[in-house]
């Protein structure tokens, strides 16, 4: 539904807004702010038999076009332009275009955003999510939202003001809309600063209904949703009895949208931590000894799905202080995670074959893109030290002739290793469209948290280049060999080299690794 030309009238004034009924109304208060400084926490928005609250039901007021809404609050400062206007791709030219392509667009921290921020950058990393967003004919308002923010991102050069989703989102989340009332950044009525992970995981919660696709990119309707397919993984959680070995063990299975890396004063690195995660001791009462007795917990996934998120808990609640507190704790993680360690025996007998074979097949493309670029560069430094008149007399090898150690097409080697992968590959997992074949993964994008504080500090996006620009459109092949990330500061967005992973790791109030997003490595 096209959005309503509405009037508010405030201080006197008469301004013209826009009314976008399929959005909540802080979206349309949000909408007011910008144009009467009135911050929509001081802002009270007159119909018909009272105020609109931001659970209003649009049908319920039944808003019409050339309506006028009465606004009531003290403006504060209004809300400044960007800096440089806002140009679209289609307004540009070509060298316009390449130069504003050569980085990912920002987002403007809207006040404590940062945590939102990190998030919806880090979940860029998932294109099939944009396919399922933009190909579904029906999502819910967060989702669309979220698609509608996409959307944008991808059509502008300048850092993108995210009103409307952050509206939407605390419409959805009403805690992300709390107030700081601590004063620690010397405002007062500020909003709050939020959790990264808290926020990665809600958001998740808020894609489940997106309908899930098919290997063609199509909506499939009726089937599994994709946060299922994409994202879920499944835990086979077995409790024994330490203390009665004769007690029958417990079995039971639970859908995660992540894994935790515990953080302990030996962990030193994400998979030992994700391991101290899974097996755990607890308390609880056995009927064969009919008392409280110790058990012990084991936990192997059942699914992995193509992409794994790992939680650094990095927070703790201290009951000495009465808060949480950061870990500081310098924990290494892998930039390539290999998770048949961390599965049941039933799926790591399917997932070997073929994770095995891809190993060794990823060792020899290596050595095949050493050896072409070893190739060209001494084909390049001999052309250009040739004197031009002994180039003409030199005499060319037959077309036919195969000189030995050269290389066919890569296209050739990958469709031959395509295949056989493909015949390695378990049945089961390759109906399970969306689920890991291979039990490894590469790390693809990262949530860090910078500071002391639990419930402040700064939360900064890293996304892997080639996320962006493996299949880009402009013709040009992207580089296997660049292991470069895109460090998204909220808009200030940057190149950030991978031999600078390790300065994530932690162990100060620097940032620290806080969220870690892997993608199953394909068969092709």
């Amino acid at each position: 539904m096209a959005p309503l030309q509405v009037h508010v009238k405030h201080a006197g004034k008469t301004l013209d807004v826009e009314l976008e009924t399929s959005l909540p109304p802080a979206a349309f208060k949000d909408a007011i702010y910008q144009v009467t400084g009135v911050p929509p926490e001081r802002m009270k928005v007159m119909i018909k038999g009272g105020v609109l609250k931001d659970d209003t039901d649009w049908k319920k007021v039944a808003p019409k076009a050339g309506q006028t809404f009465m606004v009531i609050g003290a403006a504060g400062e209004l809300p400044k332009p960007p800096e440089k206007p806002i140009v679209f791709l289609e307004d540009m030219d070509e060298s316009e275009i390449a130069e504003a392509l050569s980085l990912p667009v920002g987002l403007k921290n809207l006040g404590n955003t940062c945590y939102m921020n990190a998030t919806v950058q880090a979940m860029r990393a998932i294109p099939e999510l944009q396919t399922a967003l933009s190909t579904s004919p029906h999502l819910d308002v967060l989702p669309r939202a979220l698609r509608d923010l996409y959307n944008d991102m991808s059509r502008t050069t300048e850092g993108y003001i995210p009103n409307t989703f952050l509206s939407v989102l605390r419409q959805i989340v009403p805690q992300f809309g709390e107030v700081d009332r601590s004063g620690k950044n010397g405002i007062l009525g500020g909003f709050a600063q939020q959790d990264a992970e808290e926020c990665w995981t809600q958001l998740a919660n808020g894609l489940k209904e997106v309908p899930g696709i098919d290997a063609m990119g199509n909506t499939v309707t009726g089937g599994r949703r994709f946060v299922d397919q994409f994202m879920m993984a499944e835990i086979r959680r077995e409790l024994k009895c330490d203390e009665a070995p004769e007690e029958p063990s417990t079995v039971t299975i639970e859908k995660v949208l992540k894994i935790e890396c515990n953080i302990s004063a030996t962990t030193n690195y994400m998979h030992t931590g994700i391991k101290d995660a899974l097996n755990s001791q607890l308390d609880k009462n056995s009927p064969s000894l009919g008392r409280q007795a110790v058990y012990s917990q084991t936990s192997r996934l059942s699914r992995l799905p193509s992409y794994l998120t790992v939680h650094m808990v990095r927070f703790a609640w201290r009951r000495d202080i009465g808060k949480k507190a950061k870990i500081m704790r310098k924990v290494k993680f892998a930039s390539e995670f290999d998770a048949l360690e961390i599965v049941t025996d039933e799926l790591k007998s399917k997932l070997t074959p073929v994770s095995s074979r891809l190993k060794s097949i990823e060792k020899e493309r290596a050595e095949r893109r050493k050896v072409r670029k070893r190739t060209k560069v001494t084909q390049e430094a001999s052309s250009s030290s040739r004197p031009a008149e002994e180039s003409a007399d030199v005499e060319m090898a037959p077309a036919s002739e195969v000189v030995p150690g050269d290389l066919e097409e890569e296209s050739i080697y990958r469709a031959r290793e395509l295949q056989e992968l493909e015949g390695l590959a378990d049945a089961d997992l390759k109906n399970d469209f969306g689920c890991s074949v291979t039990g490894l993964y590469d790390l693809v994008a990262i949530v860090t948290h910078k500071g002391a504080d639990a419930d402040a500090g700064h939360y900064i996006g890293f996304v892997k280049k080639s996320v962006f620009h493996a299949k880009s459109g402009d013709g040009r092949a992207f580089d296997e060999d660049d292991e470069d990330w895109y460090k998204f500061d909220d808009d200030k967005v940057s190149v950030f080299p991978k031999e600078k992973l390790g300065t994530i790791d932690g162990g100060g109030e620097d940032a620290s690794a806080y969220v870690l997003l892997y993608r199953s490595k394909p068969l092709a």
